[in-house]
């Protein structure tokens, strides 16, 4: 028989120490103060293991150290010591496929980070990028947790070393939904895109305060830094929605549409729209008059199956249109001139906005589509002061690099150096066409008459009919059709009903392709 001594020394029973472990991961799950989930559910926001809920498949979260606790001391954080130290972390399925996870806590900390949890994220995000699979994370924290100082500065230095690594290696998708400042709002921006929900998001890298007390301007939050600024004012969030299940609902689909990591292809899913249905509409969309406008969205929804994409920065840079979709099953990135915003010319933005979406679309193995229907470049003192030079090459620089398959159609204008920059056959498109419609030119008819003609026409005893008669012979010369096709230019030109089965065959005899750049560290595109 055991002495009392002898007892307190034996174990307790197996289902003891289970039944500890079940209330304490019950304690874990609740959070430590009951009050705080009540206080965020106010806010209309939903916890962090919420969110986690609707972003994954049901059943298929595994989290990774719930039990982390924070050593730190001094101005009472011995006092204080939650476990997960304010993140959850982990990784699940969505629709079946590995994703992993991290989504700080608002109801500890403020979501604030530290030294361990950040280690936790860092953690995290070495095993997405060792697996292979996409990382997501759901932002909603105060950033740095002052009273660990330094320590907290540098776990976020290692969260932008390793967005910076993962770049270009596995999808990297940032949910806004809460109050991000600071290092809170760096990290997002290294990532590949950037959700967004009104009222509850913020961005920005000091607060109102803050800018009230340096500049004297006064300023909300988000007029400061909200969801709809940064999808339309400034192009920081691509994706913006008016409630948190609407939002992770599209990320689930965003993640539908994209690889794993830059080894894999996108996943293909082939439904009932047949391959090769005809466009009909296509030829009431698209006015032959290239001075008259449409929407270009329309043609897109003519092309793709079901109708059915995912308009990248659908408010930002509204002159151009960047967009996931599928064709045949494939997915696809289009990138698109849109005559009802600007008459589709090609300024700061829409370059910046195309660039970024080109050179995801080549990280990943996501074909190239370019629907072309371009009068040029932006002119003006504006524009030129704020380096459209260099800016503007940002979008020839990312279609030259890429190395995916890439067709482009030509609708109708295609002229000077936007021609070129829009995946025309010389910078390297593997399959040029064209509409009927189309005018493939250095200018437009009229102006290059004016220039061209200009004596013939101030000399003439009519000059007004002059210029009409040097028009038609410059259309007649340069401007008709087929003289692109002529000279090599344009492979095909394609009756406009037939685009969607001419883009599916084309795709797949590009599914294929081998291509490889010279081999160098990186290049060093235009800034």
């Amino acid at each position: 028989m055991l002495t009392a001594e002898q007892s307190d020394l034996v174990p307790d029973p197996v289902p003891d120490r289970l039944d500890e472990l079940s209330e304490l991961k019950e304690l874990v799950r609740r959070g430590p103060d009951p009050g705080a989930t009540e206080r965020q559910h106010a806010k209309g926001k939903l916890t962090a293991r919420e969110r986690i809920d609707l972003l994954l498949d049901p059943g298929t979260f595994t989290e990774v150290e719930p039990l982390r606790r924070h050593r730190a001391t001094g101005f009472g954080l011995e006092a204080k010591r939650p476990h997960t130290d304010g993140v959850v972390t982990g990784w699940g399925t969505v629709e079946g496929r590995t994703v992993f996870v991290y989504a700080p806590d608002f109801r500890i900390f403020g979501g604030a980070l530290g030294e361990a949890h950040a280690q936790k994220i860092h953690k995290i995000m070495d095993m997405a990028i060792a697996a292979g699979a996409p990382l997501v994370s759901l932002n909603d924290g105060a950033g740095a947790r002052i009273q660990e100082g330094v320590s907290a500065l540098a776990g976020y230095g290692g969260i932008f070393l390793r967005n910076t690594k993962a770049s270009g290696v596995i999808p990297q998708i940032s949910v806004m939904l809460g109050p991000c400042a600071g290092g809170a709002a760096y990290s997002p921006a290294l990532t590949d895109f950037i959700f967004a929900v009104r009222d509850i998001s913020q961005m920005f890298i000091t607060g109102p305060d803050v800018v009230q007390a340096v500049t004297g301007e006064k300023v909300t939050q988000n007029g400061l830094g909200g969801a709809d600024v940064h999808a339309s004012v400034s192009g920081v969030a691509h994706f913006v929605y008016d409630d948190e299940e609407s939002c992770l609902a599209e990320v689930r689909y965003l993640l539908s549409l994209l690889p794993s990591n830059n080894r894999e292809l996108p996943p293909v899913a082939r439904g009932a729209d047949p391959a090769d249905r005809p466009g009909d509409a296509l030829l009431d969309l698209v006015p032959a008059d290239g001075n008259r406008s449409y929407d270009i969205r329309g043609v897109i929804e003519e092309l793709v199956d079901d109708g059915d994409h995912m308009e990248v920065h659908a408010t930002w840079a509204t002159n151009l249109v960047c967009a996931l979709a599928r064709i045949d099953g494939q997915v696809v990135g289009i990138v698109a001139n849109q005559p009802a915003s600007m008459a589709g010319v090609l300024d700061i933005k829409a370059s910046e906005k195309g660039a970024r979406f080109v050179q995801f679309c080549d990280a990943f193995n996501i074909p190239l589509v370019t629907l072309v229907d371009v009068p040029g470049f932006l002119p003006g003192v504006d524009q030129e002061h704020e380096g459209i030079i260099r800016r503007g090459a940002k979008l020839l620089y990312a279609y030259c690099n890429a190395t995916v398959p890439r067709i482009s159609v030509v609708l109708r204008k295609a002229y000077g150096g936007a021609y070129i920059v829009m995946d025309s056959r010389s910078i390297g498109a593997d399959i040029a066409l064209a509409w009927p419609t189309n005018e493939i030119a250095v200018m437009g008819a009229e102006g290059a008459a004016n220039v061209v003609f200009r004596r013939e026409i101030a000399a003439a005893e009519d000059p007004e009919a002059m210029r009409k008669q040097k028009i038609k012979e410059y259309r007649t010369e340069l401007v008709h059709p087929y003289y692109a096709a002529e000279r090599g230019l344009v492979d095909d030109v394609i009756d406009p009903r037939d685009t969607r089965a001419v883009l599916s065959r084309s795709l797949s005899m590009l599914a294929t392709k081998d291509a490889d750049l010279p081999r160098r560290k990186h290049g060093n595109p235009p800034q």
